[in-house]
């Protein structure tokens, strides 16, 4: 295992599947001369040159459909999205014509196409630079979602991304590019689908996907030392589809499940993963499933108010001792 940064497992996963195969190229704004604004892509200009490694235009609908358009002709595109707060403007490109063409064609079709954005509450980036959107992009019918927590899943993610022939949105966290972690020496794929056990435990399940798996195990640090409370902790790194066997497992072995997410509740990955929690595992629970999340506001740029709307390990202990009625 080799210790590196998030950013490097992820231009490391760019770097192995353009050498293995010369059909897969990668596109966005900077990605080229400058190497990227976290250096996912940084030095991948110089090694392929510009017709692999394309600078684009600010214009994501335009170059997000070119993406679409080569995959339907069996070019693998990676696609990079400055922001996800800029995804809004390519969505037809990827909810229209990438999610339904396998299915609108018969078969005929595929787009193989993968779709990275970084998003999240970075450090006082504005309401416009803020946004959470995973739960918009897991609501889309034909299209894989995946977020990965660290950065051995953001390298092993990418890699199975980019052989996949289904559409994949990966949604990164800006927060995390500087985050270090443990990555397999040799070539590792993780599977798009399913989840994994963060931390084992026996008296509630944490839930979380992304910065909030971090806020999960430290919240469990914390139940554990202070109150004697053993938390699982599990990572949904994958939202679409999300992992219902797994979900259910831990919920059936702990009986109390708290949800935590970074974006507001309303019509979220905590709406979702309750939902299943409530049809597969209502006469398991000891008590009803909670979710800890940002409040349903703009987020606002002062820090401050920032750190006021957004949730963090303390919220999640206090919801879980409120649960077990401590």
């Amino acid at each position: 295992m080799a210790q590196m940064m998030f950013w490097e497992a992820v231009r490391r996963a760019h770097d192995e599947e353009m050498t293995n195969d010369p059909l897969v190229i990668c596109m966005g704004e900077d990605i080229g001369v400058a190497g990227g604004t976290y250096k996912a892509t940084n030095g991948l200009f110089a090694k392929y040159g510009a017709e692999r490694v394309i600078d684009t235009p600010i214009s994501e609908n335009g170059f997000t459909g070119l993406a679409v358009g080569a995959a339907f002709l069996g070019v693998r595109p990676i696609v990079e999205i400055m922001s996800v707060n800029f995804a809004w403007l390519a969505l037809d490109q990827l909810f229209n014509s990438a999610a339904k063409v396998r299915y609108m064609s018969g078969g005929q079709l595929t787009a193989p196409v993968v779709v990275r954005s970084p998003g999240g509450t970075a450090h006082q980036l504005g309401a416009q630079h803020s946004a959470r959107m995973e739960k918009v992009f897991m609501g889309i019918a034909g299209l894989r979602v995946v977020t990965p927590s660290n950065p051995r899943q953001a390298y092993g993610l990418l890699k199975s991304a980019v052989r996949c022939n289904d559409p994949v949105f990966i949604n990164e966290h800006e927060l995390m590019y500087n985050m270090k972690g443990e990555v397999p020496d040799g070539e590792y794929f993780m599977p798009l689908e399913g989840s994994e056990v963060a931390r084992e435990g026996r008296d509630v399940t944490l839930f979380g996907y992304n910065i909030s798996v971090h806020w999960c195990l430290a919240a469990a640090d914390i139940l554990a030392k202070q109150f004697g409370i053993e938390a699982e902790v599990i990572d949904l790194y994958s939202l679409s589809p999300l992992d219902r066997d797994g979900i259910r497992k831990s919920v059936s072995k702990t009986h109390r499940a708290v949800i935590v997410e970074e974006a507001e509740a309303p019509v979220g990955v905590g709406s979702e993963v309750m939902a299943i929690i409530n049809e597969e595992c209502f006469f398991e629970l000891d008590a009803a499933p909670v979710r800890v999340s940002a409040e349903n506001v703009p987020i606002p740029y002062n820090h401050t108010l920032e750190k006021a709307v957004i949730p963090d390990a303390n919220d999640v202990v206090a919801a879980v001792r409120k649960m077990l009625g401590k």
